[in-house]
């Protein structure tokens, strides 16, 4: 299959400490009206791993129905445990999932042989697309690129990496070593056009919560060779880009969600709590200059 463009990693609106399904589909159709590509529900921006097995299921249950194949979703469905992958894989297959969303094992630290390993397992066990992510900041671990050439020739099922260390020469050598059939996107909302250039496909984003409509457009550009378009839209988020991170993710993406009206109350799961109020001011500024309030 592929996988091209802007994914959204969806955040997940809770309502007195459940899932807001209503607010929930809403905000999924709104992406699909602004022209996203495709999303990504049950990621470390929809705080799945504060969720149950249960809600993660109904989660990715709710995405695939609201969306009814008018893009790809691609379901976290990872774990440091490979019988817990395995579980959650054919859960979000059961669901309708086009792909998985597979996060390196965090904490463990495996071996490339391990890596291997894992990915096959899951695949063996629960035959789905998987999309590998690669994001050393929050496993410990980084998943080189001749490694993932070894995942990619003995795990057919797997398609693609989500390359979120922010190294551009990691990405270029992806390509290189993978092929241009082996989908490279983006984790990394900083690094969205260089990595295009280096043999990208897209993204899977976060602020794209809030300005789907800009990330998709700035994507299509390039693919059109419009690059001065794409490049003034890259512009346009960087300011943007930065504030989502100016606290842990995904704390200030879903409370840019709040004070745009798009989730009626922007609540969070412990460990992760609201943002400071010191940086309130600063995130509305940043919003509102970009004009998104």
């Amino acid at each position: 299959m592929e996988l091209r463009g802007a994914f959204t990693a969806l955040s997940t609106p809770f309502k007195d400490g459940e899932v807001d399904e209503s607010t929930y589909r809403d905000f999924i159709e709104w992406q699909i009206e602004q022209g996203i590509d495709g999303l990504v529900p049950c990621g470390t921006t929809g705080e799945a791993a504060t969720m149950s097995h249960e809600e993660q299921g109904r989660v990715i249950k709710i995405c695939v129905d609201q969306t009814k194949g008018r893009v790809p979703v691609i379901a976290g469905a990872g774990s440091n445990s490979t019988k817990e992958a395995i579980e959650l894989t054919k859960m979000a297959k059961d669901a309708g999932a086009d792909a998985a969303l597979q996060i390196t094992p965090y904490y463990n630290k495996p071996t490339p042989g391990g890596l291997v390993a894992h990915f096959k397992a899951i695949a063996e066990a629960a035959s789905l697309p998987l999309v590998i992510y690669n994001v050393p900041g929050r496993t410990g671990l980084n998943c080189l690129p001749s490694t993932l050439k070894m995942i990619k020739d003995a795990v057919p099922e797997a398609i693609g990496v989500k390359e979120a260390t922010g190294n551009l020469c990691q990405g270029a050598e992806v390509v290189e070593l993978c092929g241009r059939d082996f989908t490279l996107l983006s984790g990394d909302d900083f690094t969205v056009l260089p990595l295009l250039a280096v043999g990208g496909s897209g993204v899977i984003s976060v602020v794209s919560n809030i300005m789907p409509k800009a990330m998709s457009d700035m994507c299509s550009a390039f693919f059109d060779k419009d690059h001065e378009k794409a490049l003034e839209l890259s512009l346009k988020m960087a300011p943007v880009n930065r504030a989502m991170f100016m606290e842990t993710n995904p704390i200030p993406v879903k409370t840019a969600l709040d004070m745009m009206g798009v989730f009626k109350d922007a609540q969070f799961r412990l460990p992760i709590v609201p943002l400071l109020d010191e940086n309130k001011p600063k995130l509305e500024a940043v919003l509102k200059t970009a004009g998104l309030l």
